[in-house]
């Protein structure tokens, strides 16, 4: 379990350092997703298991490929 956490963490700082980068607040970013803010709270604080939609749309909304959301996981 702990490898789960562990890329559930990463996962969600990695969420949130593109956002950030972005210029996106939390809110406005989950907006643009289609998403809850206090989902995507919950999100880059490695509390949620994201369905693969959910993985595509984050990365849509950041401009990226899903390749470069998990670089580095």
């Amino acid at each position: 379990m702990a490898n789960k956490e562990d890329i559930l963490i990463r996962f969600g700082r990695r969420v949130r350092e593109l956002r950030a980068e972005r210029g996106y607040s939390q809110e406005a970013f989950a907006h643009e997703c289609e998403l809850d803010r206090t989902y995507v709270g919950g999100i880059e604080r490695g509390e949620r298991n994201l369905a693969l939609r959910n993985i595509e749309r984050i990365a849509e909304t950041l401009g990226v490929t899903l390749a470069e959301l998990m670089k580095g996981l």
